[in-house]
Parts: structure tokens; sequence; C-alpha cells
């Protein structure tokens, strides 16, 4: 029995997720063989996925979103591969008091944690960019990378989205000359573009506080900094914007893909291959994923979604867990999920499933095994 499964937003843990539904396993089968893989798409938890496969914590003092210090974690392996995942230095869980900076928040401190991996030695850096608390583009991220960013004055502009709009010229020669000879991957379920419609400002602003009229600032700042961008280094910087991922955790994608020559890819695919789901899956009987929500965006490049379609590809039955199923039947067939348990089946109230979520997974998962394996 392989357990796949993400975590359980705001509950349980990737690795907590595993240890609840084994113990749910056993009640039913005891003694069952159970092999737990924690898996993360590239948000947040994609760290501590890592350090549950045996990767090595790594910590480093860097700047918050607003400009405080916060303590980051990232994951290093002896191959010298790092993971590294954004929210850590400039994720919403560090804004102080919960205080939205829509304009202003920055990237800093996630280009000091990267800086933090190549000081470690880290040769390949697979950078997970969900749950950030900006939309600037990644310029503070090159800026901490050594980057210069200067308004019509040759001042450096101020940190954030807002005041990319004074962005008069970049000079991107001054980058850690490390990032040349390291492999980047930008690990990401998002394949949105850097601005419009479909844009990071339009699409994710308003979750981190940005009012109509800051998404209509953001995305023209933006959209400019694209333009001074590609003044400095070329059309690929007007490609890019356009490119899948460029719209990642505010733009961050974008600064990623032109600055640090970074390759996109789905953010599940990534972790796979980083966390040995492969192997594991090659002894597997039957697969047990899943996260806390299933719904529609599930189908999208997320963790449960990326493991049926491996298991699939193998020929392994896959089941999931999940808080809260939003999906119908078919929507779980054609995703290569024989069968969904959801938390709310037997709690409907969605606080007590949250806070009681560690038993009633295990009782979800004795029905699982009563259902489908006994």
């Amino acid at each position: 029995m392989l357990i796949a499964a993400d975590k359980f937003k705001g509950s349980l843990t990737a690795v907590e997720v595993a240890a609840h539904v084994t113990a749910g396993l056993r009640r039913v089968i005891p003694g069952l063989d159970v092999v737990a893989v924690p898996v993360a798409d590239g948000g947040d938890g994609t760290v501590a996925a890592a350090l549950a496969a045996g990767f090595i914590r790594r910590e480093a003092r860097v700047t918050g979103p607003t400009g405080g210090t916060v303590a980051a974690t990232f994951a290093l392996h002896a191959d010298g591969t790092a993971v590294v995942e954004m929210a850590e230095a400039s994720g919403l869980q560090h804004l102080p008091d919960g205080v939205f900076a829509p304009l202003t928040a920055s990237t800093y401190g996630t280009g000091e944690l990267l800086r933090a991996a190549l000081d470690a030695g880290a040769t390949t850096l697979v950078f997970g960019v969900g749950g950030s608390a900006t939309t600037d583009g990644g310029a503070g991220m090159l800026t901490a990378l050594g980057a210069r960013l200067l308004d019509a004055d040759g001042e450096p502009v101020a940190p954030g989205g807002g005041p990319l709009r004074e962005l008069a010229t970049a000079d991107l020669s001054g980058l850690d000359p490390r990032l040349a000879a390291t492999r980047i991957v930008l690990a990401s379920d998002v394949d949105n573009p850097l601005t419009g419609p479909k844009g990071a400002p339009a699409v994710y602003g308003p979750q981190k506080g940005a009012s109509e009229a800051d998404v209509a600032t953001l995305d023209a700042a933006l959209a400019h900094y694209a333009e001074v961008l590609a003044r400095a280094v070329g059309p690929r910087a007007a490609d890019a914007a356009r490119a899948p991922g460029a719209g990642a955790a505010g733009g961050l994608g974008y600064g990623a893909l032109v600055g640090l020559d970074a390759e996109f890819r789905p953010g599940i695919e990534v972790m796979l291959d980083v966390l040995g789901f492969a192997p594991a899956l090659a002894g597997a009987d039957f697969v047990i994923t899943g996260e806390g929500s299933l719904d529609a965006q599930t189908l999208h490049g997320k963790a449960p979604a990326g493991v049926a379609a491996a298991a699939r590809a193998a020929g392994v039955d896959v089941a999931a867990v999940c808080g809260r199923l939003r999906l119908p039947p078919e929507a779980l067939q054609a995703a290569g999920i024989r069968r969904a348990y959801a938390l709310t089946d037997l709690e409907p109230d969605p606080a007590r499933c949250m806070a009681e979520a560690g038993p009633l997974l295990e009782r979800s998962a004795e029905r699982l095994a009563r259902d489908l394996l006994a």
C-alpha cells in the first residue's frame, strides 16, 4: 500500500495524513505493508515533503514580505538538490498581523533564501512558488541576487509591485554568477501569464488584498517592468511575460524565467521526481492519495491528480481521502481515482472536521479498507 497524499491545509501535514491513514488501514488489515511518500505540488508544504523524504533541514534569516526579519527553511539533499519554497520567505503567513500589503510586499527575502541555498552548495534548485504575499514580478528576488532596478534619478526603486511603474533601467549583469551554473526548476501548478485578464494581478491580486484600483496599478506596473527588462535583456523578456508560469506567485515566475533562466515544470511532476515516487510506485499494489479539498482545482495540476495519473499509467488502482469532496464520481473516474472518502461524510460541520481531522481520517481509512481492500 502506497500512501502519497498532500497536506490537509489548516489541519494536517502530509506526514500526519499518511500516519492517520496508516493507522486506520491497519485496524482493518493488521500488518498491512504500507509505504508513505508525502507529496506536494510546489506550493506551501513542499519543503516539508522534501524533509519527510530524507532531505536535510537548513535554515536562514531573511527579509519578510514587508521588511521584517523571518526564519525560513529549505531542504538540501546530499546530491546538491535544494528544495526552496518562496512562501518560507515571502508568504502570506509572514504578513505582520495578517495585514495585506498588495502594492509594497516584496520578494527580496526569497532572493536571500535562494542565495542561502547556493551558499550551502546547491547545484540544482527546485523552486516552489505558491502561497505568496507579493505581486512584484520577482523584482525583489532579482535585487537580492544582484540585479539593479533603478528609477529615472538612478536610485533603486522602492519595494513591491506598485513602485515598478517608476522603473527606468534594469541591469542584470550583477546577478550572482553561481546562478549560471545552477539548474533552476520553477515548480508550479499555475500557468497564468504575467499580465492581462488572466495575469497575476487580475487573478491573484484580490486574494492578497488588492482593490480594483490596486489591480489596475499592479497590472500596468508589471507590464512596464516587462518592457524595461526587454530593453535590458532582449525579446526573450517579452516572450517570458506571456509564458505559462510567468504569473505564478505574483509574477515571481516571470522574474525566475527571465533573470534566473529557470525552466517551468508542473509542480507535482517535479516533486514526484524529487521525492522518489516512481520507485515506491513500482512496488505498490494500491495507492491512496488526497488533499484537504478535492475540487475542480485538483484536476489542474494539484498533487492528487498527478499521483493518480502516474499510478494509472502504471496500472495501479487509486483511491483518495479528503476533507471535503466537490467532484462528481465521473470526474474522479476521469482523473483515475476509483473512489474518494471525505471527512464531511462522517462529520458535516466544517469546524469540527478541521479540529478532529486526525481521528476522522482514521475512520475514513477504515471505511476505505473495508470497501476496497479487505
